[in-house]
């Protein structure tokens, strides 16, 4: 009998998978592995033992100006394999972009189209977990036309490249492009196939810090065997380490001036959510959310951030005294799996290192920031309400009871939904299970957050959006506008074992099933040979 990976996926989750149908599955890795890890005493990093770092800026390798008189910067990233030293005493293998993980952090004006060469000269398998380096690159915040969006079919294997076609059209916002290839996308993204992509405009630069002062963050967790290589855990509800990272690095320090510096956070875990506060409980000003700037900046003094939400910070270091010592912590969310050190991020320390004041931004907590088409919506400008249903039946991980698989089995023409071109719609997200929470992504649009639970959103996602964090039990109704492109996208789970388990959908704009489409996400662009087979 031949089964099929929704069958896999039943038996995975009774417990009966043997060692035949075990490397099949695409998450067959984690099965009989601890999720702690299995580092000797001398080998485990210690909190607030490394230095802080933020990755280089990728700079194009050439611009033209396009027959429309648009300028179009070049750039080339190569997906590769290296040794990491992320522990004090042992190497890991790790995936990066440009040899470096995360990958480099890429800068573009808005009204600059960005055309991005991505080589893929990884292993034909990852040297320790196993699984094919295919790869498929999502701008994740980017309204890209569906063949440069990261379809997760649309994959690119070793020895091949894709040029992917940004169109940095959208406000000013912090984007991050990452792994989405089919039934891989959390092993790749695990292993390092993640980066910051930063969009700047006018309003942006002249409200928020720069430079020096704009810093990303890239918060993972990640387990280890005693010989130091990366775990994937036997959790098939997702992946929990017990190292925390912050740009690569377990648990580092960073040196701040007492000014006001600007921080984008990013959840690069695979799974793992956290709750932010700074140790001291002071609280911190939300300047934006996924799709850029809030209308109005919002006091918090902690948020809740799950797997590719992106917080836009502000923290105000003049109110410490040199020396002094500010720890971000993490109270956490159910039904994550917590360590020891889970609770802790990383360390500012203050000092009195001098710095310009012509920067106006040096003291100053804006207010009124920039508002947006979307968060102008109101539920009167909707058109349709559908639901989503995000949830766990018979063992398989599902959004309203289809998975990826059955997209594929109907030659990609599934919908989960197919409205108009430029049409509004409500969408409510629910989860009506107690032991998840589902991180749900959808692709080419922002949003905005009318409500959850029947109550007002949170005050730190006040802004446009493009993942909402569905909590257990949770409703989150949100409305959006659908376009400027037409074609085939993807909406899913962020926790990416659930996606990779196919808790994937796809919904359609301005196209239905059996019309031609020039946007095909898997056809109307492919890969090319670069390098013998």
């Amino acid at each position: 009998m031949e089964l099929t990976r929704r069958d896999m996926f039943k038996l995975g989750a009774a417990g009966a998978v043997g060692a035949a149908t075990t490397a099949q599955l695409p998450w067959g890795a984690m099965i009989g592995a601890k999720t702690a890890s299995q580092l000797a005493a001398k080998d485990m990093p210690r909190p607030f033992r490394t230095g802080f770092v933020r990755p280089p800026i990728l700079r194009p390798d050439r611009s033209r100006r396009d027959r429309d008189g648009v300028w179009t910067d070049y750039f080339t990233l190569s997906e590769t394999s290296r040794r990491a030293r992320i522990l004090p005493t042992l190497s890991t293998v790790m995936y990066g972009y440009n040899g470096i993980t995360p990958g480099p952090t890429i800068k573009v004006r808005r009204g600059r189209r960005a055309v991005v060469r991505v080589r893929n000269q990884l292993p034909d398998l990852h040297p320790t977990l196993g699984h094919e380096s295919t790869t498929s690159v999502h701008l994740h915040g980017s309204a890209s036309l569906p063949q440069f969006d990261g379809y997760a079919s649309d994959i690119t294997g070793p020895g091949w490249y894709k040029d992917y076609r940004y169109p940095n059209f959208q406000p000013a916002r912090t984007l991050w492009y990452h792994d989405h290839g089919v039934h891989h996308t959390a092993q790749n993204a695990y292993a390092g196939l993640y980066a910051q992509y930063h969009m700047h405009d006018r309003a942006e630069q002249e409200l928020l810090p720069q430079g020096e002062f704009d810093v990303p963050l890239m918060i993972g967790d990640a387990a280890f065997n005693a010989r130091g290589q990366l775990t994937l855990g036997d959790d098939e509800s997702g992946l929990w380490g017990d190292v925390i990272l912050v740009n690569g690095r377990p648990w580092p320090v960073m040196k701040v001036k007492r000014r006001i510096y600007r921080f984008r956070f990013l959840v690069a875990s695979i799974s793992r959510s956290y709750r932010f506060q700074l140790g001291n409980g002071d609280p911190v000003t939300m300047v934006a959310t996924d799709g850029g700037l809030m209308p109005r900046a919002r006091q918090v003094s902690q948020w809740r951030q799950a797997s590719a939400e992106r917080y836009e910070v502000l923290i105000d270091f003049r109110r410490y005294r040199p020396g002094q010592r500010v720890v971000l912590r993490n109270l956490s969310n159910p039904n994550n799996r917590d360590y020891d050190n889970t609770d802790q991020v990383m360390a500012f320390d203050v000092t009195d290192a001098p710095f310009s004041k012509r920067d106006h931004t040096w003291n100053r907590l804006p207010d009124t920031l920039v508002n947006s088409h979307v968060m102008g919506l109101t539920a009167r400008d909707a058109t349709r309400t559908r639901t989503l249903r995000v949830e766990r039946e018979g063992g398989i991980w599902t959004i309203n009871g289809r998975t990826w698989e059955d997209v594929i089995d109907s030659n990609y023409e599934l919908l989960v939904a197919n409205p108009k071109l430029n049409s509004t719609e409500i969408w409510e997200l629910t989860n009506p299970s107690g032991g998840w929470f589902h991180p749900v992504h959808i692709h080419l649009i922002d949003f905005k957050i009318l409500s959850r639970n029947g109550r007002p959103p949170f005050e730190f996602e006040r802004g446009p959006k493009d993942v909402a964090y569905v909590g257990e039990g949770e409703t989150v109704r949100v409305i959006m506008r659908f376009g400027p492109h037409r074609g085939r996208y993807m909406v899913h789970c962020h926790n990416l074992v659930h996606e990779d388990s196919d808790m994937m959908q796809q919904f359609a704009v301005g196209w239905n099933p059996g019309q031609r489409d020039p946007n095909h996400p898997i056809e109307a662009a492919p890969a090319r040979r670069s390098f013998p087979a």
